[in-house]
Formats: structure tokens, C-alpha cells, sequence
């Protein structure tokens, strides 16, 4: 016993030196940098690295600022510029950092490296790990890399015109990607095994750079939770008039875009941000997101992230064509009606909140689509008030669920790479955004709960057995897919269920719960009458 003791004596004193060593010296394009050793001494931490900087608003992103001598590469709170409430704007304009968190033990081969690109509507979020902590993950033997972008008007003003040519945040996480590939092997990373993945708008960010050419060869396979670019959300179809709204809101009345542009680049950040476009009555909150990713106009001498809308590129064929794994929440929708106040539920209807990106011939064409997803969501109720898991459903189903099915679905038929698609439905005690919420009582996983599944946040989380085993087999799924291409290895002891990539004829998708199963990829109701919907009213782009 007493050897015991004093070897776990000696080796506590080993690991208290350990944190407080820096760790080597790394050389990157701006200077040297250095970073930390975790406190559990499992792996090295490098955050607030600058990968980029924003010289110029509205415009692309230029190569970081070299700095002199060695750069303590230990900031954790770096975040874009963000609205918080009406009052309190958080964040930098120039604010283009990543994080890079590396396996402390040796290894000869280099580590397949995980790019995460953190949701928030396009809004709001970073890469920080206050919510998104790297220990379950790189303890599968991964390097993990998360970042910033810019945000709402300050990343996504598209005005059609090269001095706001939209797109900047998308362009952003473009220029951190060229960061990763040419300096991850300075980590002990693998730049041909990179595997990008993202939740949310994190999610839809994947699938344009799946979609653009100024993402070519920077990523070999994709990871993509709860969003795409063809959700109704993730584009702006009209991004002018949505830049004009927000001049009138500052009680301006410009008569182009030029004038929009020098009125937004005279304000400050609290102005810029404080003042918010408001929704239609009636509409969902999902609709409040309007400064998002754009199909630009084409420039010459400039690069774009996409000319076209991502369903009409995937049509065609022309895009990256890389393994994909992809999935949705068996309950997204809780979160979002969480977020709406008893005002703006009372005055829901369906006709209001139809989609943007469906477009009717008549006004005939659209009161009968508004009716026949009245009758399939909400039965002969009069109102939606007192039915919150049916308005959730609606949400999660039209926001959601749907783009992400037809997406997988749209992806299998114009590529011959192989598409992994899940359903996460664990309910257990880390679902954190649910019980934020206040929807304990219903059952399923709401948008942005599997998160805590895969990353270990600053807040402490109670962790049962179940949701530990839960845990460890999800983060063995991703990491599995970044280093092989495949989420569940055929000999592993650990599964007990094959999960096969989705076939166009009969496709099936792995429900991740406490027990896995299968279940038809095309087997909702609701799911059904949306795709009929789109099928017939889909606007063109």
C-alpha cells in the first residue's frame, strides 16, 4: 500500500509540473506561438491563434499580422462581434482566431484532424471552449480544430457590388481552412486527412464549401448536424432588400446600394448590431435569421463562394464530392419554440410562416398548401397556443428535419461517395438545451443536444452509465468517420448494429439512442407533405 501511495504521490507532483509547462514552440507563416498543457496533462491547447484579420468591413479576409517573438497562443474567449440583447453587443470585429487541441502522447503517424465550425443562426456563437471542450475527442486520437467568423450584417451584407460582395464569413472559415492545411503538420496533423464538420449553421456552412470552388481540396470528408444550405433559413434570396430594411430601421431612406454601404460603414458595432430588422407577424423565429450566406454576383477578378443556389450546383453535379455523414435531432424543434415568447405563439399561423424559399403561383395554390399542413401538424385545433410539441414539430420539421433528409437524399443521387445519415434521439440528463428550455416532459433530443454528447462544456453535466456509453460510442462514430471513412469498423466489439450509407432505392438511417436501431429514412407524415410541397413550389433561384 505504501508503494502504492507514494507512486500516486509522485505521479500527481509529475502532472502539476506538466500543466504548468508551456508546451514546444511551433513556427506558422505569422511567427512563433506556443500553448498550454491541458490541466487532466491528456492534451496541448493553442487558442487565439489569428488565422486571418478583417482590414477592411465588409471585405475578405487578409493574412494575419506577423508578431515578434513567441505568441502565448492562450486566449479561450475571443468571440466575433454579436448581440446578446438590445443592449449588450459582445465581441471584436476583427476577430478571426482559431483553436487547436492535439493528443499529448506521441505518435508516429500524424493525427487525422477534425475542423469544427460552430452554429448560431449565422448570428451569434464561437469557437471557444467554454462550450465546445476537445477532451472526448482528441482522446480518440484526433486533432481538433475550432474557429471563428464573422457574424449577422458584419459577415453576410451582400450589396452586389465588389466592395460588399457578401459571403465574408463564409470566406472566413475558406481562409482558416488554407490555414489548417498548410500548418496542422506543424501539430503533428495529417493535411490530406482533414474532416470538416459543423451543427446548425455550422452544419449549412459545411455544405457550402461541399458546393464552392474556393473550397476544393481544403477537406476530405464532411461531418453535417442539424442544418443545410438548402434550409429555408441558411440563404438570403433577397439579400438587397434585406440590407434596405435594416437602413430604414436606423431611420435612414437610401436610394441605392452604394449609399447602403457608406451608411453601414459609418456605424459603429453597437449601432450596426442593435438595430434589428423585425419578423413578419405570425412567422417563426427561424425567420429572424436574414443575414446569412447569399448567391453573389459575379466580379470580375474576385473569388466567390457561390454563384448559384447549393441545390441547383448539387443538381448539376459540380461540387466536392467527399464522404458525408449527416443527421438531425428526433425532437429539433423544442428549442426553437423555447426561444418565442406567449406574443408571438398566440399570433403563429401556418400561412404566415410558410417558408421562404417556396414560391405559389396564386394565392389559391397557397391557402390550400397552408391547409393541408394545418390538418397534418395540428389536427382541427383553432390555435397553437396550448400545443406546444405540435408547434415544435412543425419547426423542427419544416427548419430542420426536411432539408436535412432531402439533402442526404439529393447528395446520393449525383455522387457515388458514400452518405451516412442518423437520427440522435437520446433523452437523457445532458441534454442540455432541452431542460434550458423547460421540455423535460416530452420526449426525443431538441436541437444542439447531441453537442454535449461530443464535446465536454466548462458547466458540469450529470453523466449517468447510459449517457457515458451513449457518449463513448458517438465520439468513436465521428472520430471513426474523420480517421477511416467509416463511423462503426465492421470487427468493433463495441457496436452491435451495422450502419450502412444510405441507398437511393430503399434508405435507411441509425437512430442513436441508448439502444441503436434503423428506421426508413422517408417515414413521417409531415416529412412526406413537404417534400410534395417543395416538389411543386420550390422557388427558383
Amino acid at each position: 500500500m505504501g508503494v502504492q501511495w507514494r507512486w500516486v504521490v509522485l505521479s500527481s507532483l509529475w502532472l502539476a509540473q506538466l500543466v504548468k509547462q508551456p508546451t514546444p514552440t511551433i513556427s506558422v507563416s505569422s511567427g512563433l506561438l506556443r500553448g498550454t498543457v491541458s490541466t487532466d496533462g491528456t492534451h496541448l491547447r493553442y487558442t487565439g491563434i489569428p488565422y486571418a484579420m478583417v482590414t477592411e468591413r465588409f471585405q475578405d479576409p487578409q493574412p494575419a499580422r506577423k508578431w515578434e517573438g513567441v505568441l502565448d497562443a492562450v486566449n479561450e474567449n475571443i468571440r466575433c462581434a454579436q448581440r446578446f440583447s438590445n443592449s449588450w453587443i459582445t465581441g471584436y470585429e476583427d476577430c478571426l482566431t482559431l483553436n487547436v487541441y492535439t493528443p499529448l502522447h506521441l505518435n508516429r503517424k500524424a493525427y487525422p484532424v477534425m475542423v469544427y465550425i460552430h452554429g448560431g443562426g449565422f448570428r451569434d456563437g464561437s469557437g471557444s471552449p467554454f462550450l465546445y471542450g476537445p477532451e472526448y475527442l482528441v482522446k480518440k486520437g484526433v486533432i481538433l480544430v475550432t474557429l471563428n467568423y464573422r457574424l449577422e450584417v458584419l459577415g453576410f451584407l451582400c450589396l452586389g457590388i465588389k466592395e460588399a460582395p457578401g459571403n465574408m464569413g463564409l470566406k472566413d472559415q475558406v481562409e482558416a481552412l488554407r490555414w489548417v492545411k498548410r500548418h496542422i503538420k506543424q501539430f503533428n496533423g495529417d493535411p490530406d486527412n482533414i474532416t470538416l464538420f459543423g451543427e446548425s449553421a455550422g452544419s449549412a456552412s459545411v455544405l457550402y464549401h461541399i458546393v464552392s470552388p474556393m473550397s476544393k481540396n481544403l477537406f476530405n470528408k464532411a461531418i453535417m448536424q442539424s442544418g443545410s444550405a438548402i434550409s429555408p433559413w441558411s440563404i438570403q434570396l433577397e439579400p438587397k432588400k434585406t440590407a434596405f430594411k435594416l437602413a430604414e430601421q436606423m431611420g435612414y431612406k437610401p436610394k441605392n446600394v452604394n449609399e447602403v454601404l457608406q451608411i453601414f460603414k459609418n456605424k459603429t458595432i453597437m449601432e450596426l448590431l442593435g438595430t434589428r430588422v423585425p419578423r413578419h407577424e405570425g412567422d417563426t423565429i427561424l425567420s429572424e435569421n436574414i443575414f446569412v450566406p447569399c448567391i453573389e454576383e459575379v466580379e470580375n477578378g474576385m473569388e466567390h463562394m457561390i454563384t448559384d443556389s447549393p441545390y441547383n450546383i448539387i443538381r448539376n453535379g459540380s461540387f466536392n464530392k467527399v464522404p458525408i455523414m449527416m443527421g438531425f435531432n428526433s425532437a429539433e424543434g423544442f428549442m426553437f419554440v423555447g426561444k418565442e415568447n406567449d406574443t408571438t405563439i398566440s399570433k403563429f399561423n401556418v400561412i404566415d410562416s410558410l417558408p421562404r424559399d417556396l414560391e405559389f403561383p396564386t394565392a389559391l395554390d397557397k391557402i390550400t398548401t397552408s391547409q393541408k399542413l394545418t390538418k397534418v401538424y395540428f389536427g382541427n385545433m383553432e390555435n397553437t397556443k396550448g400545443a406546444l410539441d405540435l408547434l415544435a414539430k412543425y419547426e423542427g420539421d419544416a427548419g430542420i428535419v426536411y432539408p436535412v433528409i432531402f439533402t442526404a437524399d439529393l447528395l446520393i443521387r449525383n455522387m457515388d461517395k458514400p452518405v451516412f445519415v442518423y437520427k440522435f434521439a437520446r433523452d437523457g440528463w445532458m441534454n442540455l438545451l432541452k431542460l434550458l428550455y423547460g421540455f423535460v416532459q416530452y420526449s426525443g433530443a431538441t436541437h444542439a443536444d447531441e453537442l454535449f454528447y461530443l464535446f465536454k462544456p466548462e458547466v458540469t453535466l450529470p453523466m449517468s452509465f447510459l449517457e457515458q456509453n451513449v457518449m463513448h460510442k458517438m465520439t468513436s462514430m465521428w472520430t471513426n468517420f474523420a480517421k477511416f471513412g467509416n463511423p462503426i469498423l465492421w470487427k468493433s466489439k463495441e457496436f452491435l448494429i451495422k450502419w450502412e450509407p444510405i441507398d437511393p432505392i430503399k434508405p435507411e438511417l441509425l437512430v442513436i439512442d441508448t439502444e441503436f436501431s434503423k428506421e426508413t429514412l422517408w417515414n413521417d407524415e409531415g416529412i412526406l407533405l413537404w417534400n410534395q410541397t417543395y416538389k411543386e413550389f420550390r422557388r427558383k433561384t
